[in-house]
């Protein structure tokens, strides 16, 4: 059974090329994983499809409007069911790995991207069961990040990597950064590949990266490390 990921969007065109290539296209190739953009100005109202207006109250900027998102998020939930619908905003909980390999095993996701302002709050009321946040920073909508999420949980599904333990190996998935990485040329403008990854030992190359992940994460990342791993 694959796993079926909406994107509600108001600028579509955004999504093409990220979601067109590489690891989400395989997973789509494969059938581990269907992931459909939906238009949001295909549910606006008018000639000119309007999905956005003014904010109650004034202010600079628009508002996305609750009636299209609600019809089409209707929509798809009477076709199948959802475990989450994600709404994508600096208010919510800071996208990581660990919440990568939940949600690859969680079921059916609808994404939701805001745009302009944002969304009108009665949507996230009513519809939202879950905030994610890429940072603390703005960006001019939520489709940059719904795609770094659908990179993320994707490359998680069995079957989608050639290696499966590639996944497992990456950065963040054992609280670490990932060691450093080597191949051919054995030597490259007189640096030598480490001794010990041309040995063949492999509890010896095993004990190597471990050293290298956790020397490496306190350096560049102390705060992946509790008090007693920095000791």
């Amino acid at each position: 059974m694959s796993l079926r990921i909406d994107i509600i969007s108001a600028v579509p065109e955004l999504l093409a090329s990220p979601l067109g290539h590489s690891i989400p296209k395989r997973a789509m190739d494969k059938g581990l994983a269907e992931i459909v953009v939906h238009n949001l100005r295909d549910y606006g109202f008018g000639p000119y499809r309007q999905i956005d207006d003014y904010p109650f109250g004034g202010g600079a900027g628009m508002v996305l409007m609750a009636e299209p998102i609600a019809q089409l998020i209707d929509k798809l939930r009477s076709e199948r069911q959802y475990a989450e619908v994600i709404y994508m905003s600096p208010d919510g909980q800071v996208f990581n790995q660990g919440l990568a390999n939940r949600l690859s095993l969680s079921g059916n996701l609808i994404l939701l991207c805001g745009h302009y302002k944002g969304i009108d709050q009665r949507i996230r009321d009513r519809y939202i069961s879950m905030e994610i946040s890429m940072g603390d920073f703005v960006m001019s909508g939520g489709e940059i990040a719904a795609a770094a999420i659908v990179d993320a949980v994707v490359r998680l599904l069995p079957g989608v990597l050639g290696n499966e333990e590639s996944a497992l190996s990456d950065s963040f998935q054992d609280g670490l950064l990932a060691p450093p990485l080597y191949t051919r040329p054995e030597e490259f403008q007189g640096m030598k590949v480490p001794e010990v990854l041309t040995s063949g030992h492999h509890k010896k190359i095993a004990e190597w990266r471990l050293e290298q992940s956790i020397a490496r994460t306190a350096q560049l990342r102390p705060d992946l490390l509790g008090p007693e791993d920095e000791a």
